[in-house]
């Protein structure tokens, strides 16, 4: 709504009235809305009150102000009431312009008071006095059209946009607005497009920012028209909307309506790029955020970033409401689950910090509803060369199970004895590999079991040989 709805605004109604006491008589051609059969019509641009009419007039805008329950002027409208009463007991006798008058002040009053049928019937009744000046006119033009989307007449708001903007002599970005937003009520999504461009084009002419609700209007009409217009085309267009409104009002939602248009494109790293600008603003606050960004870096090969990511979103805090007892509980946005955790492990992992990946694997691995994490961990220790430790954590992850590939697993096993030198474990784990029926592991498990057996004789020699020097010393 435009200024003329204030309750503390009676001075607008002022304003145009003394610009009418002028008694140049000027007249200006308007159009009809009608294309089809335009109709000449001709309003003085101004005319004067008659001297009753005007005292009367006076004394409605010296009518005094009150604080209302805001703290805020307002009119003594009980006043203003009665002097606009007794001119509407009169009306008949008044000129036609004192009556339009007379009209645009009761307008204003029953609006204020929330009567808007009211208000609507005193602006038709002024808008077709014959004797009314353009500015009155033009301005219940403008104030019909606004209580009609009020009241969801959009359909009649939509005519009286068009009869202002055929009859006022400058069409402004915010009328073209207006007209957009009404046709968009109205499910006319591509005359809604035009107009909000229109406003968008306008406002930038004239050398200032357009209003973030038309781009967001103009966002929701290519939505709406994508079988007209074709999905892809669709989503190519909305890409060019979020991203001057990322620019122009950098807002959460619109970094996540870019991102997830990107990634409906398949353009991942667009994606990624737009989610780590959100978050390098701090406006990520959902878990499944949070993940999507780290997902999309391990994609894009940043594991290290991947893991910061989620590091970031394990310190960040948010409130939890109880809907029944409202008690508050402060949480991290990504919770300490099992999913959770191995994506961590595995981004460290995959960035070679081994020394982070593993107390983070640690974690997940007495979450994890099988041996996988286990085996996984039990194979960082033997990176590290942390073989009991490699030891333990690979028979919990067998003693667990649900391990795809137990064999291989039977073979690091294996291994890990090697190279404690703990042969007859080692061999034991080897001969249970090579019962693989896969001819490789079967293979590479009889190799080993040759090798434990040459290491060992070699060992025990070794030993001897010690044993023997020792003696005779």
């Amino acid at each position: 709504m435009n200024n003329f709805f204030n309750k503390s605004s009676l001075f607008y109604i002022l304003a145009i009235l003394a610009f009418s006491f002028s008694y140049t008589s000027n007249y200006l051609e308007a159009q009809s809305s009608d294309t089809k059969a335009k109709k000449q019509i001709k309003y003085k641009k101004s005319r004067a009150l008659s001297s009753s009419t005007a005292k009367k007039m006076a004394k409605v805008y010296e009518a005094p102000e009150e604080v209302d329950e805001k703290g805020e002027p307002a009119p003594d409208m009980i006043t203003v009431v009665e002097i606009l009463t007794e001119l509407r007991n009169n009306s008949a006798s008044l000129k036609s312009y004192d009556r339009s008058v007379m009209l645009n002040s009761w307008g204003y009053v029953y609006f204020s008071d929330g009567k808007y049928d009211l208000a609507m019937k005193a602006y038709v009744s002024l808008i077709n006095e014959p004797e009314v000046t353009l500015p009155l006119r033009v301005s219940a033009l403008l104030t019909l059209a606004q209580l009609n989307l009020v009241q969801e007449n959009y359909s009649e708001g939509v005519r009286l946009i068009l009869q202002w903007m055929d009859e006022v002599e400058k069409v402004t970005a915010q009328s073209w607005s207006l007209l957009g937003q009404a046709y968009f009520q109205l499910g006319d999504f591509k005359k809604s497009r035009s107009s909000m461009q229109t406003a968008i084009t306008m406002a930038e002419e004239e050398g200032y920012k357009p209003k973030e609700n038309w781009y967001v209007i103009i966002a929701a009409c290519i939505g709406e028209m994508k079988k007209e217009i074709g999905e892809k085309k669709s989503l190519l267009l909305q890409v060019d909307i979020y991203e001057i409104l990322v620019n122009l009002y950098p807002k959460k939602i619109y970094f996540i309506q870019l991102g997830g248009t990107y990634g409906q494109l398949d353009r991942e790293r667009d994606y990624m790029i737009t989610l780590k600008a959100a978050h390098a603003k701090d406006l990520l606050d959902k878990e499944s955020e949070y993940l999507a960004l780290a997902q999309l870096l391990l994609l894009n090969e940043n594991p290290f970033w991947a893991a910061n990511v989620l590091v970031s979103g394990q310190k960040k805090m948010k409130t939890i409401i109880n809907d029944k007892t409202k008690e508050e509980t402060i949480v991290p946005v990504i919770k300490d689950s099992y999913k959770n955790l191995k994506l961590l492990a595995d981004s460290w992992r995959m960035a070679q910090e081994i020394d982070k990946a593993i107390p983070v694997l640690e974690q997940a691995s007495k979450l994890s509803k099988d041996g996988k994490a286990y085996v996984l961990l039990g194979n960082l220790y033997l990176f590290e060369d942390k073989l009991d430790l490699a030891v333990t954590a690979i028979k919990k992850g067998l003693k667990k199970g649900d391990i795809k590939n137990t064999s291989q697993v039977h073979l690091t096993l294996g291994q890990v004895y090697f190279e404690l030198q703990k042969f007859d474990e080692a061999k034991k784990e080897f001969r249970t590999a090579a019962r693989d029926k896969q001819k490789s592991i079967k293979t590479t498990a009889n190799n080993w079991i040759k090798y434990t057996e040459n290491e060992e004789i070699r060992v025990k020699n070794l030993e001897l040989r010690r044993e023997f020097i020792e003696q005779n010393s």
